[in-house]
């Protein structure tokens, strides 16, 4: 089974936490979704693409404590940043939308009490880590204590140091308070618990028939065939979203933060008069594209929701491989991150650049490893030094000898080449293998600069001006190809390249048919102007030290 283009295609990212500012990490998710909807749409495919933000959960308390502000205002700081960080990156969602929006409350309930109704949520009294000295259940990041599969120090719900393994809070060794750290008591309470074992056999086949990364798939079902136990899914919590018919409680976020996906489209499909049932009842097709340590979450517990409500399953999950930076484990309380506002934008490093490090440094289910002399070899040696200076180099010539657009026709081998790049980018971009795509478009840009030097227009330009331009067209028209098979990754260069080679429109609005539609002799060309430019070697020692000074700040407030 194949998305096919009478398909309705939604494609959604696991939504940023309303918790800190936007990083290394995140990106590892939001780009590749961003580029597979580009070339979805550059393929002829009807896609839509929705994402937003994360606003519950006991971490947004204890940071909204930490700065001394109510947690409504630290998820509206952080949404509004999250949704700023989007539009300048390029990443075109068709609806970004919060969970703390009235529309959320509405679907996520809706989604329990449906649940409720079928038989596959139970409540009943437990004994839950309570703290004597706040008098509060300790929920999730509000305890700590040993995993008892790993020994690794870990929160209530989730061995973030170690193996990581989903955790109930009654499991873990030695709890205690993070607020005060008093040692955690058990106490009785009521609470609400999804029939997960109910789910194991669908689970299983689910699992099986999922499209997307090999990652997802291996590690979902090797989870699932360890046994699944019921899961809770209330918190005794003051922020969150009111357990329906139970409201001294709150739903944990992740039984309800997935209902995003289908809340944010419902309200994309009410601003735009679609209907939202076309993507999660009427057989739609939904890609999710997540970051690897969410994997059990969106391929175990949301598809058995998703089931238990007889709404659609995705049809394929995309996880990521882990992001490090300079050969550690991403970390903002240790340092190790890069920090997309501090670190790229307000140092003005070209973010199409980092959209091209991010799809094309290693393969999608690897671990990214940052290091700032990477990323300056990527944009150096790759983004000037070939693609640059392929566009560059031709546009000049051109404008400064005709100005206009030569006459000539598209050559078998200049037309085969794009009919490949074509080809291997449909296949890699199907099988999720962003790498691929993107080195097939650059192998283009490779072959132009061939083909540039060895038709040596300076030369016959002054020796047979009919060969010289049709030359030039062939190289013109190459460009064309890559800046339509770029766009996915580099949004931005593609339609400073469209807008450089003086077509009408926008490189967004164009298809891969229009890879090698004729060129329209005598149009004309403006004068270019560089794509790209160099990190020199001693802007990239700043931005090094500055994570090295990161580092070590963070090691001195640790000790």
């Amino acid at each position: 089974m194949t998305l096919t283009k009478s398909d309705k295609i939604l494609v959604t990212c696991g939504l940023p936490y309303s918790n800190g500012t936007a990083h290394i990490g995140h990106l590892r998710t939001y780009i590749p979704g961003d580029a597979y909807v580009r070339y979805l749409k550059r393929f002829g495919f009807d896609v839509r693409f929705v994402c937003g933000s994360d606003t519950h959960g006991a971490p947004i308390e204890l940071a909204a404590e930490e700065a001394g502000i109510t947690p409504q205002k630290l998820v509206e700081k952080y949404h509004a940043h999250f949704k700023n960080i989007f539009e300048i990156l390029n990443i075109g969602v068709d609806f970004y939308g919060t969970t703390e929006a009235p529309y959320h409350y509405k679907r996520a309930q809706t989604i329990i009490r449906t649940l409720e109704e079928n038989g596959y949520v139970e409540a009943r009294d437990v004994e839950l880590p309570y703290c004597n000295t706040c008098k509060t259940f300790l929920a999730d990041r509000f305890l700590v204590g040993t995993c008892p599969y790993c020994g690794a120090l870990a929160r209530g719900d989730e061995c973030d140091q170690g193996c990581q393994r989903y955790l109930d809070a009654d499991q873990l060794i030695d709890p205690r308070c993070v607020i005060c750290g008093s040692p955690a008591i058990k106490r009785k309470t009521r609470h609400h618990f999804l029939k997960l074992p109910a789910f194991t056999d669908f689970l299983i086949k689910f699992n099986e028939q999922l499209k997307g990364t090999p990652l997802a798939r291996n590690y979902a079902l090797g989870w699932i065939r360890q046994g699944l136990k019921d899961w809770g899914i209330s918190r005794d919590l003051k922020w969150g979203i009111p357990y329906p018919g139970d409201e001294k409680l709150v739903l944990y976020v992740w039984a309800e933060n997935y209902a995003g996906y289908i809340s944010f489209t419902e309200e994309w499909a009410r601003q735009t008069g679609a209907d939202w049932k076309d993507y999660w009842i009427q057989g739609g097709k939904v890609v999710n594209f997540i970051g690897a340590d969410i994997v059990y979450h969106h391929a175990v517990f949301w598809p058995a929701i998703l089931k238990g409500v007889n709404y659609n399953t995705p049809y394929a999950i995309v996880a990521s491989g882990m992001v490090k930076v300079e050969g550690h484990g991403l970390s903002k309380s240790r340092g190790f991150v890069i920090d997309i506002e501090e670190d790229f934008i307000k140092q003005g490093i070209d973010l199409d650049s980092v959209r091209y490090y991010i799809l094309s440094y290693t393969g999608h289910t690897k671990d990214l490893d940052f290091v700032w002399k990477d990323f300056q070899s990527k944009l150096n040696n790759e983004l000037v030094g070939i693609l640059g200076n392929y566009a560059y180099r031709v546009l000049l010539f051109i404008h400064k000898n005709f100005k206009k657009i030569p006459e000539g026709t598209l050559e078998t081998p200049v037309d085969k080449q794009i009919d490949e790049a074509v080809n291997k980018i449909h296949e890699a971009f199907h099988d999720f293998k962003f790498k691929e795509a993107v080195d097939a478009t650059m192998q283009l840009a490779a072959y132009g600069n061939v083909l540039f030097q060895q038709c040596e227009p300076w030369k016959t330009i002054k020796l047979d001006l009919k060969q010289c331009q049709n030359d030039l067209y062939q190289c013109l028209q190459l460009l064309k190809a890559i800046a339509i098979l770029i766009e996915p990754a580099l949004p931005s260069i593609a339609e400073r390249i469209w807008q450089q080679l003086g077509q009408k429109g926008s490189v967004h609005d164009t298809n891969v048919e229009n890879c090698k539609e004729a060129l329209k002799a005598g149009a004309d060309l403006p004068k270019p102007e560089v794509l790209f430019t160099k990190i020199p070697d001693e802007a990239v020692d700043k931005l090094a030290t500055g994570l090295n000074t990161r580092i070590e700040s963070a090691r001195s407030k640790a000790n």
